[in-house]
Order: C-alpha cells, then structure tokens, then sequence
C-alpha cells in the first residue's frame, strides 16, 4: 500500500468521502456520539467554508459530499473534523486514518451518490426508508427542515434569500411571503 494516497483537491469539484471508525467497530451506534459527530461538522462547516450538500452517520462510517473549503484543504478539514470527534469520544484511537475520495464531476454523479448516501441506512437493513433514518440530511431535502448540519439545497438558498418554506409562514400553496394578499 502506498504511503501518500494521491488526492484530486482544488479542483472545483464535489467530494464524495467515506471514512470509518477503527477496526470498523460501532463507535457511531449511539445518538450521543451521531450528535457530537453532527455538532463538530457544523463546526468545520464553519470554520473551513465549505458546504455540505449531503451525509449519512452509520454505527461504524459516516459518508458526506462536501464543496472544497474556501479556507484551507480539504485533508485538513477532515482531519480536523475527526480529531473533534475523537477528542469528545472515548474510544481510542477512533477512526481509521484514511478515507475515501471520490471527485464528483457531474450533475448525473452529484444525484447518484446522494441517493447512495441517504440510502444507506435503508441498504443496511436499519430502517425502510430513508426518512426514518435520524442521523442523515434527507429529511433535510424532504421537508426543508434546518437541522444541526447547514446542508446547501435549494431549501437553504430560498431561506437565504428570504422566502418562506411551506409550514413557515406560508398561507397559501405557491403564495410568495409579502405580496399583497
């Protein structure tokens, strides 16, 4: 095995990644440990700039798909991402060292591995569909509802640009918030 994985960063592109906790064991099967996961995400989000457009917490891997950072590298946003969770977790060491990169080029692959990622649960055999599942951001695209992960969706652009989602304050199916009645 190599040992410096070749990866295709500052590129523009999407990123697929998968990365899994040591030895592959269940470290992620709790919702104290999915929320400390949710919460240090939300955290790089942040402080790297990047937008998360997907992801799913399994018992022993997370996979996301995720911009390239405005700040930094995308290595060092993962890298500080695990060392959240791991320092918040008791588990040592918690995650395997390297994960998986997939560039995602186009729209038609942007679609398939967000399918991927919000079907996985359901794949596993854990729920039977992909709503039931807490710990991803398909609710997220099904509803618009905000969770603790800002995902980039057009729910998330309309609220930046100031419409209202339907259960929040609309009246009326397809009615444009403060327009005269």
């Amino acid at each position: 095995m190599p040992d410096r994985l070749e990866r295709f960063q500052k590129t523009g592109d999407f990123h697929f990644l998968t990365f899994s906790c040591h030895d592959r064991l269940p470290y992620l099967e709790t919702p104290k440990t999915c929320a400390i996961f949710e919460r240090s995400l939300e955290e790089m989000r942040r402080r790297y700039v990047l937008f998360v457009f997907g992801y799913v917490v399994m018992p022993e891997h997370v996979h996301l798909l995720v911009s390239e950072p405005r700040r930094g590298t995308l290595d060092r946003a993962i890298q500080a991402l695990k060392t959240s969770v791991s320092k918040q977790c008791t588990p040592r060491p918690f995650w395997l060292k390297r994960y998986y990169d997939f560039n995602v080029h186009s729209e038609e692959k942007r679609i398939e591995k967000l399918r991927y990622i919000h079907r996985n649960p359901v794949s596993r055999g854990f729920v039977c569909r992909p709503e039931d599942w807490k710990w991803s951001s398909f609710r997220h695209y099904q509803t618009g509802a905000a969770g603790t992960v800002e995902i980039e969706s057009p729910w998330t652009l309309g609220r930046r640009m100031g419409l209202k989602i339907p259960g929040e304050g609309w009246n009326k199916p397809g009615e444009i918030p403060g327009s005269p009645p």
